[in-house]
């Protein structure tokens, strides 16, 4: 494995498929969930910075990273998020914090809005939990039937792209082929595509109920601490979606990094890494976090 996964990965049963997923430290839990087309690799560094003092369940989806990429799976959201809250059952996890990026958010915030109460805190990263017919025309393109199974399974565009659309900074050959070695075939790529046919953008698609679901359960976790970090030169989630997030929860703090692109933990690693240690050392000491934090009202409206 890549010089810079240095980890190793658990497992769990999910009807017959292996759901790998990382499980790091001691402490308060902290679960980080990934999009498309990363996997656990995105959260690589964050993991080792918090797990000397948090315990840190970091999952890859079935169809990513190290997990078992099965041809006839469904690979709705819904699935996505029944995974992650088996994945919780089976670890026996009562109260923990999320982190979520792309695919993450929608999924996290799916586990999160039906069990509100064992939330602890909740960072978000250029992502979405709620309806938006906002996608790029590269995207599109991809759902585009037979040509999107060209370009995403075939000659992996999606991925092979995101190494240098979701980034402002280069990225370095070892990061990149970090990124890339689980979807290394036409049958790898499976959940790649999978994700992108997924986004449901009118009433009639099969994920559309639950992400309505999901964004109406958004208000249960209005009063849980929030901080909401955004890379702002994102082609996909543009900050017009950060916008929305500080919409949805006014009292959440707030930071924007304006020269960064999607894969925010690859552009500005050190400041974002530190950024959500400190949010967490703040709201995981306190015997209430979502108390203390509805009583605190200090918005911060950094731009970088």
């Amino acid at each position: 494995m890549n010089s810079e996964y240095p980890f190793t990965p658990r497992g769990l049963d999910i009807d017959g498929h292996r759901l790998s997923y990382l499980d790091e430290g001691q402490g308060e839990v902290i679960v980080m969930l990934h999009g498309n087309p990363t996997w656990s690799f995105f959260y690589r560094h964050l993991v080792k910075a918090l797990a000397a003092d948090y315990r840190v369940i970091a999952p890859d989806h079935l169809g990513c990273g190290l997990s078992d990429k099965p041809q006839g799976y469904p690979y709705r959201l819904a699935d996505h998020i029944a995974n992650i809250e088996r994945l919780l059952d089976h670890l026996e996890i009562e109260r923990f914090s999320l982190v979520v990026h792309d695919w993450g958010g929608a999924i996290g915030m799916g586990v999160a809005g039906r069990m509100p109460d064992r939330i602890q805190g909740i960072v978000v990263m250029n992502t979405a939990a709620f309806r938006s017919r906002k996608i790029p025309l590269r995207i599109r393109v991809c759902r585009i039937p037979v040509i999107g199974d060209i370009l995403v399974r075939g000659y992996n565009a999606f991925a092979e792209g995101a190494i240098s659309m979701a980034v402002t900074r280069k990225m370095d050959k070892e990061t990149a082929r970090g990124y890339l070695a689980p979807y290394d075939s036409w049958k790898n790529r499976i959940a790649i595509l999978r994700f992108v046919q997924d986004i449901p953008l009118a009433p009639g698609h099969p994920s559309w109920e639950t992400l309505l679901e999901v964004e109406f359960r958004l208000r249960e976790l209005r009063h849980r601490p929030m901080l909401i970090l955004w890379g702002g030169r994102d082609f996909c989630f543009t900050t017009d979606f950060f916008d929305e997030w500080r919409t949805r929860f006014p009292a959440a703090r707030h930071h924007l990094f304006a020269d960064a692109g999607h894969y925010l933990l690859e552009d500005a690693r050190e400041d974002a890494v530190k950024m959500i240690g400190d949010f967490f050392a703040g709201v995981l000491q306190q015997k209430d976090p979502a108390a203390e934090w509805s009583g605190s009202q200090r918005l911060s409206t950094e731009r970088r």
